[in-house]
């Protein structure tokens, strides 16, 4: 879903970062609140002032977002639940789960903690607004508060609405799980609802940006697109862990291995595999033992000058965690791993021999077949 992340801080074990585009977002949100939402609120101030109001109230926002999306991620760790981390972007936040919940109740708990996280939030400001209130010069306190208050209800409405994988179609989701005991059937139907949800919000930007509101149209439309994009891309990832599951790794694994030496040079291996095979990695070799794989981007980071005296033993990565699968490992997590590393091929090893290699296109290749026939019959 993100691009390059940047990790921020750890809270709870868990990993906050953010997305190039929460830049922008944390832009927008600064300058709109300074030049328009304060100085109309909240008349006769310095533009100093409104200024540091607008950086308070994204300050506020980010506290806010993290503060919703922790919640989500505190109860899942309760149910078990793995979150690799929780990353703001453009629209928001996410908690990153790595594993769908494990019942109805959890996946409820789980999604109706962020918008009552975002509801308590939103009383907490208005009550410090109201404390404050009295207080002399207090009004730029009191506004951005106010605001935040407002900001963190409307963060638990949104979210609310029944469109997957919003809060609201989590929850919608878990009934029908419930209801049919049936997850994939569930999500089917909740991510519908939510690619619907996602017109109805490209349509109102089309609205709103011709009656004269193009900014606001502009985000609706976006926030549309996105949410439909996140449902059928949610769907998908639930497709993908049902089917995959259970499959070992040895039933996609290429058995018919082509090795190369360890001594061999770059020059060479370039020539007679590269450009004879076609293929993007190749294992790497040494008196008949595995020690690592190469890899066309290890060789672009050799000059070509250097090709004939550099051998492959001396630029390959050996082999470990992230380029080796047991052949008995579920696909499943397998495929996770790929995702992890940015991986397309992976080694495929038993009681430390190498045995295949694994291949992100045939997994797909399987997923496609399986699934066509599935929503075929």
């Amino acid at each position: 879903m993100f691009g390059k992340a940047v990790t921020l801080f750890e809270l709870f074990g868990f990993k906050v970062k953010i997305d190039f585009t929460w830049l922008f977002l944390a832009l927008l949100i600064t300058w709109s609140l300074a030049v328009a939402y304060f100085p109309i609120t909240l008349e006769g101030y310095a533009t100093e002032t409104y200024w540091w109001m607008g950086i308070a109230g994204m300050i506020g926002l980010f506290i806010s977002l993290v503060f919703h999306e922790m919640s989500h991620s505190l109860v899942a760790r309760v149910y078990g639940l793995e979150i690799s981390g929780i990353t703001l972007f453009v629209f928001g936040g996410v908690a990153e789960m790595t594993e769908e919940p494990s019942s109805p109740s959890a996946e409820f708990f789980m999604a109706i903690a962020g918008p009552l996280a975002s509801l308590l939030l939103s009383g907490i400001f208005l009550l410090l607004a109201t404390l404050i209130s009295t207080l002399t010069l207090a009004a730029p306190a009191e506004a951005v508060l106010r605001y935040l208050a407002l900001l963190n209800l409307v963060l638990a409405v949104f979210n609310m609405l029944p469109g997957f994988p919003l809060d609201g179609g989590r929850v919608l989701r878990a009934f029908l799980w419930w209801r049919w005991n049936d997850l994939r059937r569930a999500t089917r139907m909740a991510a519908q609802i939510g690619g619907g949800a996602g017109w109805v919000l490209i349509g109102l930007g089309i609205l709103s940006a011709f009656t004269g509101n193009l900014i606001m149209g502009i985000w609706w439309f976006l926030l549309g697109l996105f949410l439909r994009g996140a449902a059928a891309n949610a769907y998908f990832q639930v497709q993908t862990r049902q089917t995959l599951a259970g499959e070992s790794v040895r039933r996609f694994m290429v058995h018919d291995l082509i090795t190369v030496p360890g001594n061999l040079s770059v020059a060479e291996f370039v020539e007679d595999y590269v450009y004879v095979h076609l293929h993007d990695m190749f294992p790497v070799v040494q008196d008949s033992r595995l020690i690592g794989s190469v890899s066309l981007r290890q060789v672009q980071g050799v000059p070509r000058e250097n090709w004939a005296g550099t051998r492959l033993r001396d630029i390959a990565e050996p082999a470990g965690h992230n380029n080796t699968v047991d052949a008995e490992t579920d696909a499943m997590d397998a495929l996770k791993k790929m995702r992890q590393n940015g991986a397309s091929r992976l080694l495929v090893t038993s009681d430390g021999a190498l045995v295949g290699i694994l291949t992100l296109k045939d997994l797909m290749r399987f997923l496609s077949i399986k699934l066509d026939f599935e929503e075929r019959f």
